[in-house]
């Protein structure tokens, strides 16, 4: 892992239908608190088109750019939630990621990694995902999230750590787990724990992050 920071890191988050909220708003809000104390910093939004964007329980936002737009980033965020059952068909979606540059890390929250999983981009490496089944997920209709990774993209080592770093590709597990990729991407741009804490701290989060930044497998 580079400890070099990049300057002017720039997180783009995807939305899309049904996206799950806290997945895509827990890593935008660690970085908008962290430009409090790093304002060359940036995240936003990316959309397959500039629509507004109705995500999980109806809450709906709007998109800074869309695909066509190609913005610069060093950093793809994928979130998870029910939508995902249909973006591991979007050939739009899949297109644009392959169109990113091979520097920009491609990170996921939750059941975002099956997308990569689909795409056949986790073939050998390790990833996670969400490891707790909401009552569907728990039935015999229904199939928990980590395990359903193994299913989608058996060539991957699945891991159960809350943070999955494989090189490019960063994924994370857990509804809440946007919290810790979005510290831990702090970390993949070269800031040091002093810059995170403080973040963590402003944020009351700190010891929870105290807690998290142990669960990291790094199999780069």
């Amino acid at each position: 892992m580079s400890t070099h920071r990049i300057a002017g890191f720039r997180l783009g988050i995807y939305v899309f239908k049904d996206a799950e909220v806290i997945d895509f708003a827990s890593p935008y809000g660690v970085f908008s608190v962290a430009r409090r104390f790093d304002p060359e910093l940036d995240v936003f939004l990316v959309a397959e088109s500039m629509r507004p964007v109705q995500t999980q329980a109806g809450f709906t936002v709007l998109p800074n750019y869309s695909f066509n737009d190609k913005p610069a980033m060093d950093a793809f965020l994928i979130p998870g939630g029910f939508g995902t059952r249909q973006e591991l068909h979007n050939r739009n979606l899949h297109t644009f990621i392959d169109s990113l540059l091979e520097s920009c890390l491609l990170t996921s929250v939750c059941t975002g990694s099956w997308i990569y999983g689909k795409m056949g981009l986790l073939n050998g490496l390790a990833a996670t995902n969400r490891k707790e089944p909401d009552r569907l997920e728990a039935s015999s209709m229904g199939k928990i999230p980590i395990d359903r990774l193994a299913e989608i993209a058996p060539a991957c080592r699945v891991s159960r750590a809350r943070v999955v770093d494989a090189g490019r590709i960063v994924t994370a597990g857990g509804i809440s787990s946007g919290m810790e990729l979005g510290f831990y991407l702090l970390q993949r741009a070269g800031y040091d724990d002093q810059f995170i804490t403080e973040v963590a701290r402003t944020m009351e989060y700190h010891q929870a992050y105290a807690m998290y930044k142990q669960d990291v497998e790094v199999s780069a």
